[in-house]
């Protein structure tokens, strides 16, 4: 049997460090907190610190479990366990790594606990500060649309954003974050370092052995339960979200188990309750929501295009920040920019024409439903790129032969699902009885827009 162990949790005073080993190998974690004294947490709420500990190492070494083992050992740590733990950690395993479950053909694939013991107690309540939204903040214009609207809406956040050695160097990171924030009316800015030597290892060349094609992790589930120490020490109320509703849509539907495969699924509206419930009854009384959640990005960029000027700042790119150029996302938010914004902007934010490379053919085939599936990657369904597609305002030759094959495009049918405001969401009413107007001003405004370019 090939065992994931849970070897060590360090708690220092602004640090926590992970240790985990499968087979002769051992991996670190670091998370490095931002004027947080996880001494003083300890003084004021004991155990929960050591449970809240507990949840960020196990939703970190998840990633570990990649690797296919049979079980996973939590030794001294095995009395945080609890029965909801359990059932939680497993259900964002299954749904998170469906897409590696479907590349490896394992549809039954879940590590099994040897050691859980543990038992829920009752949450505990932190303290109320004097600003109550905390904000991730990754940069993209997801973020940049979250906070302005957060913004307009006169509701007084602060933002967390954090680097992770997988993208380089952590300064670096922090000032593209900070170029998106600072133009931002956030009254306090969270960071967080993450060093992780094993997203950084090369096991999957290394180690053909395993069997293993790809490395999966929980970014978001890990995020939400990494930035509940902040939370606590400033008393922030609410985790707050930039998740659009397109996360809601997987990329296809396995056939072996009828399930659907949706690479976005830890960012969905589904993993969002789950977490928020969780969350409030097991460990602290602290929301997590997304303000994106009723909406599409039809309206994201309306809302985007009131601050276009700032939309040069983003950037979304998981293979070389700010942009690559070359992968599905760029492609994607370059259509999306290309579609919704001037082309001065576009030019400013993607110096190149990123339709007109030869080496995006098969990202845009994919995004716009012409291969097996949608790009693994978090971005919108076929429907919207193909409606993205319809509303260029010129193509090169790739993506007119694109079009070609997608055939004739019915701008008004295919962009009525897409220019609402939904009413399923989590924003607590105090929120969303000012955040919701704005959704709708802008959708309606989107669909004036676009009616008048289906003309």
């Amino acid at each position: 049997m090939r065992v994931l162990r849970l070897v060590e949790i360090e708690r220092a005073k602004d640090r926590l460090a992970i240790t985990c080993s499968i087979d002769d190998l051992s991996f670190h974690i670091s998370i490095w907190y931002q004027d947080l004294d996880f001494e003083a947490l300890a003084r004021e709420y004991g155990e929960l610190i050591d449970r809240l500990a507990f949840h960020i190492a196990m939703f970190q070494i998840n990633e570990v479990a990649s690797l296919r083992p049979d079980a996973i050992l939590l030794g001294k740590y095995a009395k945080y366990a609890s029965p909801a733990f359990v059932e939680l950690w497993r259900t964002v395993f299954r749904n998170v790594w469906a897409q590696w479950r479907w590349e490896h053909q394992l549809p039954a694939y879940i590590p099994d606990f040897l050691d859980a013991s543990g038992t829920s107690a009752p949450p505990v309540a932190g303290p109320t500060g004097p600003v109550e939204l905390l904000a991730f903040c990754g940069g993209g214009k997801d973020s940049l649309v979250a906070l302005k609207l957060l913004e307009r809406a006169g509701l007084p956040f602060a933002t967390l954003g954090y680097s992770h050695s997988i993208y380089g160097a952590a300064e670096p990171q922090h000032a593209l974050l900070d170029k998106v924030a600072d133009r931002t009316a956030r009254v306090r800015a969270e960071r967080q370092w993450i060093i992780d030597d094993f997203l950084d290892a090369p096991i999957v060349k290394l180690r053909p052995e395993l069997g293993v094609k790809s490395i999966t992790a929980a970014e978001t589930p890990a995020s939400v339960f990494a930035a509940l120490p902040i939370a606590l020490a400033r008393g922030y109320r609410h985790l707050v979200l930039a998740h659009e509703a397109s996360a809601n849509s997987g990329n296809l539907t396995w056939g072996a188990t009828g399930e659907e495969v949706n690479h976005q699924w830890g960012k969905s509206y589904e993993a969002e309750r789950m977490l928020d419930q969780y969350v409030r009854a097991e460990l602290c009384d602290v929301g997590y929501w997304s303000v994106l959640q009723p909406i599409h990005d039809e309206v994201i960029f309306e809302l985007l295009s009131r601050d276009s000027a700032l939309a040069p700042l983003t950037h979304s790119c998981n293979i070389a920040k700010p942009w690559c150029g070359t992968c599905a996302k760029c492609a994607y938010v370059w259509l999306q920019m290309s579609a919704h914004l001037a082309p001065e902007v576009v030019a400013a934010t993607f110096p190149r024409d990123l339709g007109e490379l030869a080496v995006n053919e098969r990202w845009f085939r994919e995004l716009l439903g012409l291969a097996e599936h949608s790009p693994f990657e978090c971005v919108g369904s076929p429907a919207e790129a193909r409606l993205a597609l319809a509303l260029l305002p010129s193509r090169g030759p790739l993506l007119t032969k694109l079009a070609a094959e997608v055939g004739a495009i019915d701008i008004a049918a295919i962009a009525k699902p897409f220019l609402g405001v939904g009413s399923r969401h989590a924003m607590p009413d105090h929120v969303a009885s000012k955040v919701l107007p704005i959704l709708r001003d802008a959708a309606r405004t989107a669909a004036s827009r676009i009616a008048h370019a289906a003309r």
